[in-house]
Protein backbone atom coordinates (compact mmCIF):
# COMPACT_ATOMS: atom_id res chain seq x y z
CA UNK A 1 0.00 0.00 0.00
CA UNK A 2 1.02 3.72 -0.80
CA UNK A 3 0.72 6.49 1.35
CA UNK A 4 0.24 9.76 0.77
CA UNK A 5 -0.16 13.56 2.81
CA UNK A 6 -4.03 14.76 2.91
CA UNK A 7 -4.52 18.05 4.10
CA UNK A 8 -3.04 19.03 7.85
CA UNK A 9 -3.27 15.82 9.12
CA UNK A 10 0.35 14.40 10.26
CA UNK A 11 -1.47 10.81 9.70
CA UNK A 12 -0.77 9.50 6.38
CA UNK A 13 -3.44 8.15 4.42
CA UNK A 14 -3.67 5.50 1.55
CA UNK A 15 -4.21 5.45 -1.83
CA UNK A 16 -7.17 3.26 -1.62
CA UNK A 17 -9.65 4.67 0.46
CA UNK A 18 -12.63 2.50 1.07
CA UNK A 19 -16.51 3.77 -0.13
CA UNK A 20 -19.18 3.28 1.72
CA UNK A 21 -22.31 4.31 0.09
CA UNK A 22 -23.09 0.52 0.24
CA UNK A 23 -22.97 -0.68 3.79
CA UNK A 24 -25.97 1.11 4.74
CA UNK A 25 -28.24 -2.33 6.20
CA UNK A 26 -24.76 -3.83 7.04
CA UNK A 27 -25.37 -6.15 10.29
CA UNK A 28 -22.51 -6.33 13.15
CA UNK A 29 -20.61 -8.96 11.88
CA UNK A 30 -21.06 -7.92 8.18
CA UNK A 31 -19.68 -4.25 9.18
CA UNK A 32 -16.99 -6.04 11.26
CA UNK A 33 -15.65 -8.05 8.56
CA UNK A 34 -15.51 -4.76 5.97
CA UNK A 35 -13.50 -2.53 8.46
CA UNK A 36 -11.24 -5.23 9.52
CA UNK A 37 -10.44 -7.04 5.76
CA UNK A 38 -9.59 -2.68 4.59
CA UNK A 39 -7.59 -2.38 7.44
CA UNK A 40 -5.60 -5.30 7.34
CA UNK A 41 -5.12 -4.56 3.65
CA UNK A 42 -3.75 -1.17 4.49
CA UNK A 43 -6.96 1.07 3.92
CA UNK A 44 -7.20 3.43 6.67
CA UNK A 45 -9.22 6.02 4.77
CA UNK A 46 -12.70 5.72 4.72
CA UNK A 47 -15.08 8.26 2.79
CA UNK A 48 -18.61 8.68 3.96
CA UNK A 49 -21.60 11.31 2.68
CA UNK A 50 -24.77 12.07 5.11
CA UNK A 51 -26.71 11.01 1.96
CA UNK A 52 -25.52 7.30 1.68
CA UNK A 53 -28.10 5.20 2.88
CA UNK A 54 -29.90 8.43 4.51
CA UNK A 55 -27.40 8.37 6.91
CA UNK A 56 -27.30 4.81 7.70
CA UNK A 57 -23.94 4.04 6.53
CA UNK A 58 -22.61 6.70 8.85
CA UNK A 59 -24.53 4.49 11.50
CA UNK A 60 -23.01 1.13 10.25
CA UNK A 61 -19.50 2.63 10.81
CA UNK A 62 -20.88 4.47 14.06
CA UNK A 63 -21.47 1.22 15.61
CA UNK A 64 -18.53 -0.67 15.09
CA UNK A 65 -16.35 2.46 16.29
CA UNK A 66 -18.57 2.28 19.45
CA UNK A 67 -17.75 -1.59 19.27
CA UNK A 68 -14.07 -1.29 19.41
CA UNK A 69 -12.72 1.25 21.21
CA UNK A 70 -9.22 2.40 20.09
CA UNK A 71 -10.10 1.94 16.51
CA UNK A 72 -10.93 5.82 16.06
CA UNK A 73 -7.49 7.08 15.79
CA UNK A 74 -6.29 4.59 13.50
CA UNK A 75 -8.17 5.66 10.37
CA UNK A 76 -9.41 9.07 8.62
CA UNK A 77 -13.21 9.50 8.40
CA UNK A 78 -14.14 11.72 5.36
CA UNK A 79 -18.04 12.33 4.90
CA UNK A 80 -19.80 14.73 2.58
CA UNK A 81 -22.72 17.31 2.91
CA UNK A 82 -24.87 19.68 0.55
CA UNK A 83 -27.36 17.21 -1.29
CA UNK A 84 -30.42 17.56 -0.54
CA UNK A 85 -33.83 16.15 -1.52
CA UNK A 86 -34.24 17.70 -4.96
CA UNK A 87 -32.10 20.54 -4.90
CA UNK A 88 -28.12 21.44 -3.18
CA UNK A 89 -27.64 23.55 -0.14
CA UNK A 90 -24.45 25.10 1.05
CA UNK A 91 -26.13 27.37 3.40
CA UNK A 92 -24.41 27.90 6.78
CA UNK A 93 -27.19 26.67 8.79
CA UNK A 94 -27.24 23.16 6.43
CA UNK A 95 -23.72 22.72 6.73
CA UNK A 96 -23.35 23.12 10.10
CA UNK A 97 -26.35 21.01 10.87
CA UNK A 98 -25.15 18.31 9.03
CA UNK A 99 -22.14 17.98 10.30
CA UNK A 100 -23.39 17.51 13.66
CA UNK A 101 -25.61 15.45 12.17
CA UNK A 102 -22.97 13.44 10.75
CA UNK A 103 -20.46 13.40 14.38
CA UNK A 104 -23.85 11.74 15.98
CA UNK A 105 -24.13 8.93 13.29
CA UNK A 106 -20.57 7.99 13.36
CA UNK A 107 -20.36 8.86 17.06
CA UNK A 108 -16.90 10.63 16.73
CA UNK A 109 -16.28 14.01 17.81
CA UNK A 110 -14.63 15.24 14.58
CA UNK A 111 -14.34 14.90 10.75
CA UNK A 112 -10.75 14.12 9.15
CA UNK A 113 -12.21 15.94 6.31
CA UNK A 114 -15.19 17.27 5.39
CA UNK A 115 -16.24 17.84 1.36
CA UNK A 116 -19.29 19.67 0.03
CA UNK A 117 -21.20 17.48 -2.49
CA UNK A 118 -21.74 18.88 -5.83
CA UNK A 119 -22.21 22.38 -6.22
CA UNK A 120 -24.53 24.41 -5.75
CA UNK A 121 -25.04 27.67 -8.02
CA UNK A 122 -26.81 29.49 -5.32
CA UNK A 123 -24.04 29.17 -2.61
CA UNK A 124 -22.53 32.23 -1.16
CA UNK A 125 -18.84 31.68 -0.41
CA UNK A 126 -19.38 34.05 2.73
CA UNK A 127 -21.87 31.66 4.65
CA UNK A 128 -19.53 28.53 3.79
CA UNK A 129 -16.69 30.14 5.07
CA UNK A 130 -18.66 31.41 8.06
CA UNK A 131 -19.99 26.71 8.45
CA UNK A 132 -16.56 26.25 7.78
CA UNK A 133 -15.00 28.09 10.55
CA UNK A 134 -17.19 27.57 13.39
CA UNK A 135 -16.86 23.88 12.48
CA UNK A 136 -13.00 23.74 12.42
CA UNK A 137 -12.49 26.50 15.35
CA UNK A 138 -15.18 23.94 17.39
CA UNK A 139 -12.90 20.93 16.37
CA UNK A 140 -15.04 19.31 14.53
CA UNK A 141 -14.35 19.48 10.93
CA UNK A 142 -10.34 18.89 10.40
CA UNK A 143 -9.51 19.55 6.70
CA UNK A 144 -12.15 20.76 3.96
CA UNK A 145 -12.45 19.78 0.18
CA UNK A 146 -15.08 19.61 -2.76
CA UNK A 147 -16.58 17.07 -4.85
CA UNK A 148 -17.07 16.84 -8.60
CA UNK A 149 -16.32 21.40 -8.80
CA UNK A 150 -14.74 22.77 -11.91
CA UNK A 151 -11.83 25.53 -11.04
CA UNK A 152 -14.05 28.63 -11.26
CA UNK A 153 -16.37 26.88 -8.85
CA UNK A 154 -13.17 26.60 -6.73
CA UNK A 155 -12.09 29.60 -6.84
CA UNK A 156 -15.39 31.78 -6.27
CA UNK A 157 -15.68 29.38 -2.79
CA UNK A 158 -11.48 30.87 -1.93
CA UNK A 159 -12.58 34.62 -2.69
CA UNK A 160 -13.66 33.96 1.04
CA UNK A 161 -13.07 30.35 2.26
CA UNK A 162 -9.67 30.90 4.21
CA UNK A 163 -8.85 27.15 4.72
CA UNK A 164 -7.54 25.27 1.68
CA UNK A 165 -9.53 22.98 -0.02
CA UNK A 166 -7.35 19.66 0.10
CA UNK A 167 -9.11 17.82 -2.27
CA UNK A 168 -11.38 17.38 -4.93
CA UNK A 169 -14.15 14.01 -5.55
CA UNK A 170 -14.42 13.63 -9.16
CA UNK A 171 -15.85 10.93 -11.26
CA UNK A 172 -12.83 9.38 -13.42
CA UNK A 173 -12.35 5.67 -14.16
CA UNK A 174 -10.20 4.09 -17.95
CA UNK A 175 -13.40 3.86 -19.41
CA UNK A 176 -14.49 7.57 -18.08
CA UNK A 177 -12.06 10.05 -19.37
CA UNK A 178 -13.37 13.35 -20.30
CA UNK A 179 -10.52 15.32 -18.01
CA UNK A 180 -8.14 13.81 -19.71
CA UNK A 181 -9.20 13.47 -23.37
CA UNK A 182 -9.75 17.21 -23.84
CA UNK A 183 -6.00 17.70 -23.07
CA UNK A 184 -5.04 14.98 -25.51
CA UNK A 185 -7.05 16.94 -28.09
CA UNK A 186 -6.02 20.75 -27.65
CA UNK A 187 -7.60 22.60 -30.30
CA UNK A 188 -9.41 19.82 -32.65
CA UNK A 189 -12.54 20.22 -33.78
CA UNK A 190 -14.03 16.83 -31.95
CA UNK A 191 -15.66 16.05 -29.27
CA UNK A 192 -12.77 14.46 -27.41
CA UNK A 193 -11.69 17.98 -27.75
CA UNK A 194 -14.33 19.46 -25.46
CA UNK A 195 -12.99 20.90 -22.26
CA UNK A 196 -15.82 20.12 -20.02
CA UNK A 197 -14.17 20.80 -16.81
CA UNK A 198 -11.92 23.83 -17.08
CA UNK A 199 -8.63 21.36 -16.54
CA UNK A 200 -9.66 20.46 -13.13
CA UNK A 201 -7.13 18.10 -13.07
CA UNK A 202 -4.16 20.34 -13.59
CA UNK A 203 -5.74 23.06 -10.95
CA UNK A 204 -5.69 20.35 -8.17
CA UNK A 205 -1.73 19.77 -9.49
CA UNK A 206 -1.16 23.38 -9.55
CA UNK A 207 -2.68 23.33 -5.71
CA UNK A 208 -1.55 20.69 -4.46
CA UNK A 209 -4.93 19.02 -3.73
CA UNK A 210 -5.31 15.57 -3.88
CA UNK A 211 -7.46 14.21 -6.60
CA UNK A 212 -10.23 11.65 -5.18
CA UNK A 213 -12.01 9.30 -7.97
CA UNK A 214 -15.39 7.70 -7.27
CA UNK A 215 -16.86 4.98 -9.29
CA UNK A 216 -13.35 3.97 -10.54
CA UNK A 217 -14.61 0.72 -12.48
CA UNK A 218 -17.46 2.37 -13.89
CA UNK A 219 -17.99 3.38 -17.69
CA UNK A 220 -20.48 6.44 -17.11
CA UNK A 221 -22.81 7.68 -14.29
CA UNK A 222 -23.64 4.23 -12.80
CA UNK A 223 -24.31 2.38 -16.09
CA UNK A 224 -22.34 -0.67 -15.38
CA UNK A 225 -18.34 -1.82 -14.94
CA UNK A 226 -16.43 -1.94 -18.21
CA UNK A 227 -15.52 -5.42 -16.51
CA UNK A 228 -16.36 -8.45 -18.69
CA UNK A 229 -18.61 -5.86 -20.48
CA UNK A 230 -18.41 -7.10 -24.12
CA UNK A 231 -18.60 -4.09 -25.57
CA UNK A 232 -15.29 -3.22 -23.90
CA UNK A 233 -13.55 -6.47 -25.15
CA UNK A 234 -10.09 -4.80 -26.09
CA UNK A 235 -10.00 -2.78 -22.89
CA UNK A 236 -10.56 -6.55 -20.85
CA UNK A 237 -8.17 -8.03 -23.03
CA UNK A 238 -5.34 -5.71 -22.12
CA UNK A 239 -6.38 -5.53 -18.58
CA UNK A 240 -6.43 -9.41 -18.27
CA UNK A 241 -2.32 -9.77 -20.02
CA UNK A 242 -1.24 -7.05 -17.61
CA UNK A 243 -3.16 -8.62 -14.56
CA UNK A 244 -1.11 -11.97 -15.47
CA UNK A 245 1.86 -10.03 -15.73
CA UNK A 246 1.58 -8.41 -12.28
CA UNK A 247 -0.10 -11.48 -10.74
CA UNK A 248 -2.96 -9.50 -9.60
CA UNK A 249 -6.68 -8.90 -11.08
CA UNK A 250 -7.87 -7.14 -13.75
CA UNK A 251 -10.10 -4.67 -11.00
CA UNK A 252 -6.59 -4.35 -9.11
CA UNK A 253 -4.80 -2.99 -12.97
CA UNK A 254 -8.12 -0.90 -13.26
CA UNK A 255 -7.42 1.03 -10.26
CA UNK A 256 -3.48 1.26 -10.54
CA UNK A 257 -4.26 2.99 -13.87
CA UNK A 258 -5.75 5.67 -11.98
CA UNK A 259 -3.14 5.87 -9.47
CA UNK A 260 -0.47 6.25 -12.37
CA UNK A 261 -1.20 9.60 -12.88
CA UNK A 262 0.96 12.20 -11.66
CA UNK A 263 -1.51 14.09 -9.24
CA UNK A 264 -1.74 13.36 -5.60
CA UNK A 265 -4.34 10.12 -6.35
CA UNK A 266 -6.11 8.52 -4.60
CA UNK A 267 -9.18 5.96 -5.65
CA UNK A 268 -12.40 5.64 -3.62
CA UNK A 269 -13.86 2.13 -4.04
CA UNK A 270 -17.15 1.16 -4.14
CA UNK A 271 -17.18 -2.72 -3.36
CA UNK A 272 -18.43 -4.25 0.21
CA UNK A 273 -17.00 -7.21 -0.90
CA UNK A 274 -13.66 -8.54 1.52
CA UNK A 275 -12.05 -9.75 -1.81
CA UNK A 276 -12.87 -7.40 -3.85
CA UNK A 277 -11.26 -4.75 -1.22
CA UNK A 278 -8.55 -6.51 -0.99
CA UNK A 279 -8.07 -6.74 -4.88
CA UNK A 280 -8.38 -2.71 -4.98
CA UNK A 281 -5.80 -2.49 -1.57
CA UNK A 282 -3.66 -4.17 -3.90
CA UNK A 283 -3.24 -1.34 -6.71
CA UNK A 284 -1.62 0.12 -3.84
CA UNK A 285 1.74 -1.69 -4.56
CA UNK A 286 0.77 -2.10 -8.52
CA UNK A 287 3.32 0.78 -10.58
CA UNK A 288 2.51 0.63 -14.38
CA UNK A 289 4.83 1.73 -16.90
CA UNK A 290 4.21 4.72 -19.54
CA UNK A 291 3.59 2.55 -22.20
CA UNK A 292 1.19 0.24 -20.21
CA UNK A 293 -0.82 3.31 -18.81
CA UNK A 294 -1.05 4.38 -22.60
CA UNK A 295 -1.89 0.88 -23.77
CA UNK A 296 -5.25 0.73 -21.57
CA UNK A 297 -5.89 4.72 -22.68
CA UNK A 298 -6.53 3.33 -26.17
CA UNK A 299 -8.25 -0.11 -25.51
CA UNK A 300 -10.36 2.03 -23.88
CA UNK A 301 -11.56 2.63 -27.19
CA UNK A 302 -9.86 6.29 -27.27
CA UNK A 303 -7.41 7.79 -30.14
CA UNK A 304 -4.17 9.85 -29.59
CA UNK A 305 -4.18 12.65 -32.11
Amino acid sequence: MRYIRFGSSEQPVSVIGAGSMRIAGMDEQAADTFMKTAMDSGINFFDHADIYGGGKSEEVLGRFLAANPGIREKIFIQSKCGIRQGFFDFSEEYIVKSVEGILGRLQTDHLDSLLLHRPDALMEPEEVASAFDKLYKEGKVRNFGVSNMNPMQMELLKTKVTYPLVCNQVQMSVAHTPMLDAGFNVNMGIDAGINRDGSVLEYCRINDMVVQTWSPLQVGYFTGTFLNNENYSDLNRELAALADKYEVGADTIAYAWLLRYPARMQVITGTTSPDHLRSAAAAGDVVLSREEWYALYRAAGNRLP
